[in-house]
C-alpha cells in the first residue's frame, strides 16, 4: 500500500517550511507600519507552523521509503497545501475578501503563471505584495526541492520528489548525491536574482520595487506593483529585466557546465541553440510588424525583444498592450505560448526539449513511410533515444492537448469571445499569465465565475506539475495498488 505515512511527514516539513517562508513578508509589512497584514501573517504563520509540528510529532513512518508512486502523491499534496495555507493572508487581511480568489491568486504565484484576478494590484499593501512576488521565487526552484537542500534525505529514494517537481522531460544529478545537487541548483538561483537586484538598483528603480521584480523575474512569473507592469520603467529596467528572463528560462545546468569549465558541452547544446533562434527570429518578425506603430527602431525592438522572452519564458511581465499589436505579431506571441522554455530552467510550458524530441520522432516516422526497410534513430544533444522515452513525450503531448482542451471547454461557459477563452486556457496551462482580449497584459481574470476560476486554478497546478503528479494522486489505484508494483525510477514523460 502507498506509504501514507511519510506522504504526511513531507507535508508537515512543507508547512513549517511554509511559515518560516511568511516571516519576510512578516517583516515587511512591519517595516512599512501594515498592521492587518501584519496580524494576517501571524495567524497564519501560527496556524501553518502548529499544524506542521503537531504532523511531524504524531506521525512517525514505519520506513522512509519513497517510491514513484510516493513522488507522485508528496509533490502534488504538497502544492495543494502550500496553497490552501498560502492564501490565508490575502483573506484574512482583507486584501482579497473571497476564498476562491485568493487560492487562485496563491497558485498563480506559486505556479509562477503570473494571472491575476487583482483589478487595481497598486492598492495593495506592500507585505501582500511582497508575498506574491516571492511566491513566485519559492515555485521557481521549487519548495520540495529546497527542503531536500536543508534536510537530510535519501538521495537514491527522494530523486522520485525532484523528478515529479522539477519541470522537464529529464531530470538528473548535477553530482553523485542529490542533496548537493538541490543545493547547487538554489546556490545559482539566489546568485542569480541577487545579480538582477543590483543591476536594478544601480538603474535607479527603487530597493523595493527592485527587491519585487527581482523575485518574480526569477521565478519567471511576472507579477508586479504597478498597473501597466514594467511599462513606466525605463529603458534600461526593461532591458535588465528581459535579459534575465531569457538567463531563467535556460536549463540551470548549463550554468553549472560553465562554472565547471565545460564549455564545449554548453556552446554544443542542441536545446540552448533552438532556442536563441527561435528567440532572434521572433524578435526580427515582431520588430518588423510593429515598426508602423512605434516609429522608432530602438523602441520596436525593445518591446519585441521583451515581449518574445515574457512569454517564451512563461514570465508575463509586460511594457506594452501587445492586444494592440498586428495580427502577426499576436500569432508569433501564441505559439510561444506552448513553448515556454528550457527544460531544468523555471519557465514554463511544453519545454523545447520535448518539441524538438515531438519534430524529430515526426520526420523519423515519415523517413519510415517513404523506406519502409531504412533504420533511424531519434538523437537528442547526442544521445539515442530509447522507444521508451520517445513514447513518454508522445503520451505526455497529448495529455498535455487534452488538457488544454478540457480547460477551454470547461470555462467557455463563461460569457466572453472565443480569443479570451482559449488563450486563457493555454495560458494557464502553460503558466504564462497573460493572454489576448479581455486576458491581456493589461486585463485581468477577475471577471470569471467561481467555477472557471477554479478549473483555471487546477489548471496551473497541473500545468506546473507537468499532469502526471497531480493526476495520478487523484487516482484512488495509486493509493491502493501492491506495493511490489511501485518500483518505477523513470516515470517522466
Amino acid at each position: 500500500m502507498m506509504n501514507r505515512r511519510i506522504i504526511l511527514l513531507r507535508i508537515g516539513q512543507m508547512l513549517i517550511l511554509e511559515s518560516i517562508l511568511m516571516v519576510f513578508p512578516l517583516i515587511v509589512s512591519l517595516i512599512y507600519g501594515e498592521w492587518k497584514s501584519l496580524i494576517a501573517f501571524a495567524e497564519t504563520i501560527g496556524i501553518t507552523a502548529v499544524l506542521g509540528l503537531l504532523t511531524m510529532i504524531l506521525i512517525k513512518p514505519y520506513n522512509n521509503t519513497i517510491f514513484a508512486r510516493e513522488g507522485f502523491a508528496i509533490v502534488a499534496a504538497a502544492w495543494v497545501f502550500l496553497s490552501l495555507f498560502g492564501a490565508l493572508p490575502f483573506t484574512l487581511s482583507g486584501e482579497i475578501p473571497k476564498y476562491v480568489d485568493a487560492v487562485f491568486e496563491t497558485v498563480s504565484g506559486f505556479t509562477t503563471t503570473g494571472a491575476t484576478i487583482l483589478t487595481d494590484v497598486e492598492k495593495m499593501s506592500r507585505g501582500m505584495l511582497f508575498w506574491r512576488s516571492f511566491t513566485h521565487w519559492i515555485g521557481g526552484m521549487g519548495v520540495l526541492t529546497l527542503i531536500m537542500a536543508i534536510v537530510p534525505t535519501d538521495s537514491g529514494r527522494s530523486m522520485h520528489i525532484m523528478r515529479a517537481e522539477m519541470a522537464g522531460p529529464v531530470i538528473g544529478k548535477l553530482v553523485p548525491k542529490l542533496k548537493d545537487t538541490a543545493k547547487i541548483l538554489y546556490i545559482i538561483y539566489l546568485v542569480l536574482t541577487v545579480i538582477e537586484f543590483i543591476f536594478l538598483i544601480l538603474g535607479g528603480m527603487p530597493v523595493y520595487d527592485s527587491l519585487i521584480h527581482s523575485l518574480g523575474t526569477a521565478g519567471t512569473g511576472g507579477f508586479g506593483i504597478k498597473a501597466d507592469s514594467l511599462g513606466s520603467y525605463s529603458p534600461y529596467i526593461q532591458w535588465v529585466v528581459a535579459v534575465f528572463m531569457y538567463l531563467f528560462s535556460l536549463n540551470f545546468s548549463l550554468y553549472y557546465l560553465l562554472i565547471m569549465k565545460k564549455f564545449g558541452l554548453v556552446f554544443k547544446n542542441n536545446e540552448l541553440l533552438v532556442y536563441n533562434i527561435i528567440v532572434l527570429v521572433s524578435t526580427g518578425l515582431i520588430t518588423y510588424n510593429i515598426f508602423p506603430i512605434y516609429k522608432n527602431f530602438g523602441d520596436s525592438v525593445r518591446h519585441s525583444f521583451f515581449q518574445v522572452l515574457t512569454i517564451s519564458s512563461t514570465s508575463g511581465f509586460a511594457t506594452a498592450d501587445f492586444n494592440t499589436w498586428p495580427a502577426l505579431s499576436k500569432a508569433i506571441l501564441f505559439i510561444l505560448m506552448f513553448m515556454g522554455g528550457c527544460a531544468g530552467s523555471t519557465a514554463g510550458g511544453l519545454k523545447l526539449s520535448r518539441v524538438i524530441i515531438l519534430v524529430k520522432t515526426i520526420k523519423k516516422d515519415i523517413g519510415h513511410l517513404l523506406h519502409p526497410r531504412s533504420v533511424s534513430a531519434v538523437k537528442f544533444e547526442g544521445k539515442t533515444l530509447d522507444n521508451n522515452t520517445i513514447q513518454s513525450v508522445s503520451a505526455y503531448f497529448a495529455l498535455y492537448v487534452l488538457l488544454i482542451i478540457s480547460t477551454f471547454f470547461l470555462i467557455s461557459f463563461e460569457p466572453f469571445d472565443l480569443e479570451t477563452n482559449i488563450t486563457a486556457a493555454v495560458s494557464c496551462v502553460n503558466n504564462v499569465g497573460p493572454g489576448l482580449s479581455k486576458v491581456g497584459p493589461m486585463g485581468g481574470y477577475a471577471d470569471y465565475s467561481d467555477f472557471s476560476t477554479i478549473v483555471l486554478t487546477f489548471a496551473m497546478l497541473f500545468g506546473r506539475l507537468e499532469i502526471y503528479p497531480l493526476l495520478l494522486a487523484l487516482s484512488p489505484r495509486s493509493w491502493f495498488t501492491s506495493s511490489n508494483k511501485r518500483r518505477i525510477t523513470k516515470f517522466r514523460a
